[in-house]
C-alpha cells in the first residue's frame, strides 16, 4: 500500500491511498461471495452463479461497492497509522477508483488535531494558597451539627416569630370560592422557609395561637396550576401550635451521641475534615490556575469540530444530571423556556477552553514521556470498584463492552500530567 500526505489547511490533511492488486482481488472475491447469494439468474441455483456470468449479466460494477466497503476502512486505518495523523472527524472519501487487475485508489480528506507549540509550563511561580482552619470554622460546623440534632418542642409563647415551626390549619379561597388543593390540617410550616407562595409566611408573623387570621396573596404568573396562576387569593389560617428548636448542650455528652469520647475529640475530627476539604479545594484551584497560565502561554487554533465535540460531551453530562433529578430533558427545556441551542451557546466558551487545555496536556504528556501503564489502569479500576462496591474484573469487562476503557485511560493520562505540572511548579 502506498500513501502520500498533504496538509491542505491548518487542521486538515489529504491522504492519497493506493491499494495493491492482490488486496483488490481479495476484496472483489469476498464481494462476489456476498453478492452471489443475493441475485437470481435463470438456469443457476441461488449462490451458484459463476463470477464471469455474474459480471457479464450485471457488469463489473456489481462487485465494486462491497469490495470498496472492505478495502477503504482497512486501508484508511493503516494510512492513519503510517502517517501518524490524529483524526478528529470521519474522513471525506473522494476520487475512488477500483478495477480488477489494477491497484485501487482513493483520497481521504480529514480534520486532524492541531499542532501544539508549547510555551513555558514549568517553574511558573504561581502561589498556592495556605490552609488555615480557624476556630470559628470549627464552631460553625459544630453549630450545624447541633442544629441537625435539635428537637422541636412546643413553646408556651403565644405569638408567631420568624423561624418558628408552626402547626396550622388553612383553607384558600379565590373570588370567595374554595379551590382544590387549597386546604390542609395539622400542617407543619417553618416560618421563613419559603414552602408556601411569596407573602404567605410573612403574614403569619405576629399571629396568635388559636386565632384565625386572613392571609392575602397573589399566585405567581408561572404557578404550576394554570387555573390559579396570577390569581388573588385569601387564606384563612389558624395557628394551632408553635414549636421552637431546642439545641443540645455543647459538651462531652453531645460528643458521645456522635460516637466520640469527648468534645475535644469531636472538634479535632471536625478540624481534620475541614482541613481535608480545604486541601481538596486549594489543590483544585492551584491546578486550574496552572492550566490557565499554561493555556495563556500557548497559541492553538482549535478546529470547530473539536469545540462541537466538547459541547456534545458537556450536553450529554447535563442531560444525565437532569435525568438523575427525575426529569426528562425535554420537560426541563419546557419548564425553563430554553432550547438546546441556547444551552450549546452557553457552553461554547467553556468547551473551547476545555478542548484547548486537553490538547496542551496531551502535548505536555508526549513531550515529557508521561504514559499510562496497565498497572495504572488496574489500580484505578480497583479504586472505582471499591468505592462502588463492585467486582474489579466485572467493572473492567463492563467498561470494555461500553467502549469506555480508552476514555478511562485518557482521563488517567490527564491526571498524571496535571500531577507532573503540580510537582514542577
Amino acid at each position: 500500500m502506498n500513501v502520500s500526505k498533504e496538509r491542505i489547511e491548518e487542521n486538515k490533511v489529504e491522504l492519497t491511498i493506493e491499494v495493491s492488486e492482490d488486496k483488490v482481488a481479495s476484496a472483489l472475491d469476498k464481494a462476489y461471495k456476498k453478492v452471489v447469494k443475493e441475485v437470481n439468474i435463470p438456469g443457476f441455483r441461488k449462490g451458484k452463479v459463476p463470477k464471469s456470468i455474474l459480471i457479464k449479466k450485471f457488469g463489473a460494477e456489481v462487485l465494486h461497492k462491497d469490495a470498496l466497503d472492505i478495502l477503504i476502512p482497512e486501508a484508511y486505518y493503516k494510512a492513519v497509522q503510517e502517517t501518524e495523523i490524529e483524526p478528529i472527524a470521519q474522513p471525506d472519501i473522494t476520487d475512488v477508483f477500483i478495477e480488477a487487475g489494477k491497484p485501487a485508489k482513493f483520497t481521504a480528506e480529514v480534520e486532524v488535531k492541531p499542532e501544539v507549540e508549547l510555551g513555558e509550563y514549568k517553574g511558573l511561580g504561581i502561589e498556592k494558597e495556605e490552609i488555615n482552619v480557624s476556630d470559628e470554622q470549627v464552631e460553625e460546623e459544630l453549630n450545624h451539627k447541633r442544629e441537625h440534632h435539635a428537637q422541636l418542642v412546643v413553646t408556651d409563647r403565644e405569638e408567631v416569630q420568624e423561624g418558628d415551626n408552626t402547626v396550622i390549619d388553612f383553607e384558600g379561597f379565590v373570588d370567595g370560592e374554595a379551590f382544590e388543593g387549597g386546604a390542609g390540617e395539622d400542617y407543619n410550616l417553618e416560618i421563613g422557609s419559603g414552602q408556601f407562595i411569596p407573602g404567605f409566611e410573612e403574614q403569619l408573623v405576629g399571629a396568635k395561637v388559636g386565632e384565625e387570621v386572613e392571609v392575602d396573596v397573589t399566585f405567581p404568573e408561572e404557578y404550576h396550576a394554570e387555573n390559579l396562576a396570577g390569581q388573588d387569593a385569601v387564606f384563612k389560617v389558624t395557628v394551632k401550635e408553635i414549636k421552637v428548636k431546642e439545641m443540645p448542650e455543647l459538651d462531652d455528652e453531645f460528643a458521645k451521641d456522635l460516637e466520640f469520647e469527648t468534645l475535644d475529640e469531636l472538634k479535632a475530627d471536625i478540624k481534620e475534615k475541614i482541613t481535608a476539604r480545604e486541601e481538596l479545594r486549594v489543590n483544585r484551584e492551584f491546578e486550574n490556575k496552572l492550566i490557565d497560565a499554561i493555556t495563556d502561554n500557548t497559541e492553538i487554533n482549535i478546529p470547530e469540530t473539536m469545540i462541537e465535540n466538547e459541547i456534545d460531551n458537556m450536553l450529554e453530562g447535563f442531560r444525565y444530571q437532569i435525568m438523575q433529578q427525575g426529569f426528562e430533558f425535554d420537560q426541563y427545556l419546557e419548564m425553563t423556556g430554553m432550547n438546546e441551542e441556547d444551552i450549546r451557546a452557553d457552553y461554547r466558551e467553556s468547551a473551547e477552553k476545555r478542548a484547548k487545555a486537553n490538547l496542551i496536556l496531551e502535548a505536555i504528556a508526549k513531550n515529557e514521556g508521561i504514559e499510562v501503564s496497565d498497572e495504572d489502569v488496574d489500580a484505578k479500576l480497583a479504586e472505582i470498584a471499591e468505592r462502588q462496591g463492585q467486582d474489579k474484573d466485572q467493572l473492567k469487562m463492563f467498561l470494555q463492552m461500553q467502549g469506555q476503557l480508552a476514555s478511562l485511560k485518557d482521563s488517567l493520562l490527564m491526571e498524571k500530567t496535571i500531577d507532573f505540572l503540580v510537582e514542577n511548579n
